[in-house]
């Protein structure tokens, strides 16, 4: 049950049109998500994450239902698509070489996370082409 209403719950991510820039794609992408995580009821959000568990649960925890995990893996696809749509693409690749995409898209999304888990800082427009900017210096080869 859990895991039919967490997925009624889940907002649609869409790709930006890969017709521009990878910096313009990864801004509008990440601006986005800043907006759905913003947007999102923070203590539903917060008990659905906990409530479906761990990618990697306790080995000794008794294993999950085929719901959650099917569940656990289209949340994270539904997320995840759209920023290897754009960091997989050959522009992307040129710039910056053959990166852990699992790694960069925590990087990209990870301070939007924790600030909206903390109630620290609202991140805005300005703040997201700042972290891509950041995320971008950081891995130009």
């Amino acid at each position: 049950m859990l895991a039919a209403t967490f997925e009624r719950l889940l907002p649609r991510v869409d790709t930006p049109p890969d017709d521009g820039p990878v910096r313009e794609q990864l801004i509008a992408l990440l601006t986005a998500q800043a907006d759905l995580i913003e947007n999102a009821p923070l203590q539903l959000t917060t008990l659905s994450w906990l409530a479906m568990g761990s990618i990697t649960p306790d080995p000794g925890a008794p294993p999950d239902s085929g719901a959650v995990t099917s569940l656990r893996a289209q949340v994270i696809r539904r997320y995840r698509e759209p920023f290897d749509h754009i960091l997989t693409s050959p522009e992307a690749r040129a710039h910056l070489g053959d990166l852990d995409t699992s790694f960069a898209i925590i990087q990209l999304l990870g301070p939007i996370v924790f600030a909206r888990l903390t109630g620290l800082y609202s991140i805005d427009h300005d703040d997201c082409a700042r972290l891509v900017d950041d995320f971008l210096t950081a891995h130009r080869g």
